[in-house]
């Protein structure tokens, strides 16, 4: 145990890299005003079963946490699934899911979802997104307009009248609300997958993380907490 503790909570605690900006995953507050929801949970149960205290490093969103993998600033990180990520970033298996699709403005001839990559459509979404990043390798003939933040994302779809707006589909059941009119797609172009990291290069502490989420996993424990926070039915667990 004090091996693994030296890599992966060489400074004493576990650090946690957490992206603020998932609203799902970091959806309420302790009461000690602290962040709170599927994500911390997790990071939680993790140092407490490592026997260590839990310290969540906040960051603005995904991109940002990446960025830190070699900056000695967290230990692990509750981040997605990115094979551009992969590259610093050693995942485990996802604990659990949400869905990306788009919503299209009032009127839209667009009708399936393979006609939004198309010359002359331009998509607004969050810049550095896990579906940014997707769709970056995926989009050949329609434009990604990138935003700094979610909102500011459909601020820029509505703004500039761009033909569709890339985006988790909980958040853009919300945005959908302040747009009459406007049609979300029941299909899905991707399932944004939730997982834990490591730096790369710290073998015992992703094995660990590994199966630590795999325990979670087939315990009921990621389940349970999806039901505790109240996301039910916009975060699911993910399948072993």
């Amino acid at each position: 145990m004090d091996t693994l503790l030296n890599e992966i909570a060489p400074h004493g605690v576990l650090r946690a890299g957490i992206n603020s900006s998932n609203t799902l995953l970091i959806s309420h507050q302790d009461k000690q005003g602290q962040a709170d929801g599927v994500s911390p949970a997790m990071a939680r149960a993790l140092a407490a079963e490592l026997g260590v205290e839990l310290q969540l490093v906040h960051y603005p969103g995904p991109g940002d946490v990446a960025d830190a993998a070699n900056s000695d600033e967290w230990d692990i990180a509750n981040i997605a699934i990115e094979p551009e990520r992969a590259a610093l970033i050693d995942f485990s298996p996802a604990y659990c899911e949400i869905q990306a699709t788009y919503l299209l403005p009032p009127d839209s001839p667009i009708k399936s979802l393979a006609d939004v990559d198309a010359t002359g459509n331009r998509i607004a979404i969050k810049a550095r997104s896990a579906y940014d990043l997707y769709l970056t390798r995926h989009i050949t003939q329609a434009t990604l307009q990138r935003a700094d933040s979610i909102d500011a994302s459909f601020e820029l779809f509505v703004d500039e009248s761009l033909e569709v707006l890339a985006g988790l589909r909980p958040k853009l059941i919300e945005q959908q609300a302040h747009l009459p009119g406007s049609r979300l797609f029941d299909d899905s172009f991707m399932a944004v997958q939730q997982a834990i990291g490591v730096p790369t290069g710290k073998t015992q502490a992703a094995a660990y993380v590994k199966a630590f989420v795999e325990r979670s996993l087939t315990s009921g424990k990621v389940d349970s907490l999806i039901e505790h926070y109240g996301v039910t039915g916009r975060l699911s667990a993910s399948a072993i």
